[in-house]
Parts: C-alpha cells; sequence; structure tokens
C-alpha cells in the first residue's frame, strides 16, 4: 500500500519541482505583478499539492486566465480538499501519512 501512494505522489511532486524551479528562476524576473494575493503561481502550487497535477494545474490556468489587467484582484486562496489524506513537507512535495506503530 506504501508503494502505491509513492507512485501515486510521483506525478504531482514532479509537477511540483517544476513549479518551485520556476518560482526559484523565472518569477523573480517578473517583480510583483500578481492582483491576487496568493500569486498565481503559489495558488497553483497548492492546488497540485491538494488535488493532484491534473486538477490542480486545471485549477491554476483557470486562475491566470482570471488573471489580466481589468481584473479587481483581492483575496483568492486555492480550494482545500475535505479529505486530503497526504503530508506536505516543508519543501512543498507531497508525501504518503506516517504509519503509526503499535
Amino acid at each position: 500500500m506504501i508503494a502505491l501512494d509513492w507512485a501515486l505522489t510521483a506525478p504531482r511532486n514532479l509537477g511540483l519541482a517544476l513549479l518551485k524551479a520556476y518560482r526559484t528562476v523565472i518569477s523573480p524576473l517578473y517583480g510583483d505583478v500578481c492582483r491576487y494575493y496568493p500569486s498565481c503561481s503559489a495558488y497553483t502550487v497548492h492546488s497540485v499539492q491538494q488535488h493532484g497535477l491534473i486538477v490542480g494545474s486545471f485549477f491554476g490556468a483557470r486562475r491566470i486566465l482570471r488573471c489580466h489587467p481589468w481584473a479587481e484582484g483581492g483575496i483568492d486562496d486555492a480550494p482545500a480538499k475535505k479529505n486530503f489524506r497526504y503530508t506536505v513537507t516543508t519543501h512543498g512535495f507531497v508525501v504518503p501519512p506516517r504509519q503509526r506503530k503499535g
């Protein structure tokens, strides 16, 4: 069961690694231009962490389409998943929860 959990989180973590690289290398070149809080990339990271690569990317793309010069902006948090069963590490990757012994 644990090996299956690791296999299921691999695509999500690959997407998160790409997003982390974008946020480290490319995002600082743009400066603080996002009309929403959190930024579109932070929103996408949270969405992918919570919902997986495909659904999280859909939420991120939808948010990017809403972010344009005529948007009102404001606070727009990514939707949280009700039954999130994984753990998010301090580096933002998703891992299976630790099994309790005893």
